[in-house]
């Protein structure tokens, strides 16, 4: 049972990835470097945004199902539910895209809660014999996703005062602009597809050392 759920969270992670990797062909009018991944919804090709939040959250709950009989102690335990909530969150933006009212509560969800999941779950696995030749790598695969979060709010503060001082309406109801302003300098995309890599990327590097240690 744990084994196919390895095999699960490690496959759903990796086509995950795959359908967001097609999503930048399929939808080029998307700019990268400053259209966020949620956007993709408002393009043709929205099914294949709703597969990459839905096989996101799929690889989660199977991690976290997994690894409930081999994490141990109180914070190990936090770090999987936590694990759980990201999950929520993961499959949240995919039933409700950017245009829903819960959209925002789906980012809330997702997003803060995996860093602090990866870090408790990722130093309780070190603590384990099995786990010991893969320490370095998993501590490193961990720690990206808080830095990959606080790169990502740099660049939405700095796209948004940028986008302010071109005269942009910043309410939460304001359509985003059809191109960027002249003189806003703008990576927030790029370093949201960062977060996504860094996050999805950490399940698949813990999945698959699981099936390597079994």
């Amino acid at each position: 049972m744990d084994h196919n759920l390895a095999i699960i969270a490690l496959s759903s992670g990796v086509i995950s990835l795959l359908c967001l990797l097609i999503l930048h062909f399929v939808s080029p009018e998307f700019n990268p470097g400053w259209r966020m991944i949620s956007e993709y919804a408002l393009g043709r090709f929205k099914w294949l945004l709703t597969a990459f939040f839905l096989l996101w959250g799929i690889s989660s709950v199977c991690m976290a199902i997994m690894l409930w009989p081999v994490v141990s102690g109180t914070w190990g335990k936090i770090g999987l539910v936590l694990l759980l909530i990201s999950a929520v969150g993961e499959i949240m933006g995919g039933m409700f895209d950017v245009r829903h009212k819960l959209h925002g509560m789906s980012f809330l969800l997702g997003v803060p809660s995996l860093p602090v999941a990866a870090l408790l779950i990722s130093y309780n696995l070190t603590q384990l014999e099995v786990w010991h030749g893969h320490a370095v790598s998993l501590l490193y695969s961990a720690h990206s996703t808080w830095i990959s979060l606080v790169l990502m709010g740099a660049g939405m503060a700095a796209m948004m005062s940028g986008f302010k001082k071109a005269g942009l309406p910043m309410d939460k109801d304001a359509a985003p602009p059809e191109k960027l302003p002249e003189g806003v300098i703008a990576w927030a995309g790029y370093a949201n597809r960062l977060l996504v890599l860094c996050y999805v990327m950490w399940l698949v590097q813990v999945s698959g050392t699981y099936l390597a240690s079994r």
